[in-house]
């Protein structure tokens, strides 16, 4: 399983995704989910990804592959939502190139959130389905995620205002992932956070690892203020209907 994240905020992008692939006592696998795509000085992109793991490393493949031909690449889109779409077709190629082998029960799909920017245009974040095509981030509702959303999706509806500033938002997705892992052992550490602000071109990119002592710290802190949420809560009297 896998739960990523994005955040479209006025101050820029944050994303945020795990690194699990397989969970078990003794079956624990861990790739890369967050990718930063080199495609020219004057754009900018991730794509984060949820689903067949298979399936993501050949779309990834084929970006890259593109990257260095003369068709349609990220290099020569000129809208993010071109982007997303040529995103979509490959995944879609990639199913159509493997279907005959693929068992009947296996769901052999992803799912991407691509965000960035393109010159001439403001930074996005987009939810690339299975079937090729996508939805964007709203003003209302300035987030997306994939993968095992449930658990985290109350820390971003909550607190998240496209207002919010980008450390504030880095925190609050720490907190929504953190969420997650605790409810859900096939998600899990070390963490990938990137940052993007508007017109720079480039990503910070940060690996949180299973040990770092911020986790260590946010989750004591958590733990601390949901313990005295739970004491500042009015009793329930056994006469109250």
């Amino acid at each position: 399983m896998t739960y990523c994240l994005a955040l479209r905020l006025d101050d820029g992008l944050v994303f945020l995704a795990d690194t699990r692939t397989n969970a078990g006592v003794d079956n624990i696998g861990s790739y890369r989910k967050l990718h930063v795509i080199d495609a020219g000085p004057d754009r900018a992109f991730v794509l984060e990804s949820a689903g067949n793991l298979a399936t993501t490393q050949q779309v990834l493949d084929y970006i890259h592959r593109d990257l260095s031909g003369d068709g349609e690449s990220l290099a020569t889109v000129s809208h993010l939502f071109e982007a997303a779409l040529y995103v979509g077709r490959l995944s879609q190629q990639v199913i159509r190139e493997h279907q005959g082998a693929f068992a009947s029960a296996l769901d052999a799909t992803a799912t991407f959130i691509l965000g960035g920017q393109i010159a001439g245009g403001a930074p996005d974040i987009l939810l690339v389905y299975p079937e090729g095509n996508y939805t964007r981030a709203s003003d209302e509702r300035p987030f997306l995620q994939i993968g095992e959303l449930k658990y985290g999706k109350f820390m971003l509806d909550l607190a998240v205002r496209s207002h919010v500033d980008i450390d504030t938002a880095s925190k609050i997705a720490i907190g929504s992932m953190m969420s997650t892992a605790t409810a859900n052992l096939s998600v899990g550490p070390p963490y990938d956070l990137g940052i993007y602000r508007p017109d720079s071109f480039t990503f910070e990119q940060l690996r949180i690892p299973e040990d770092s002592p911020v986790i260590a710290e946010l989750r004591s802190i958590w733990e601390k203020h949901i313990v005295g949420l739970m004491n500042d809560l009015p009793g329930i009297s056994a006469g109250a209907s």
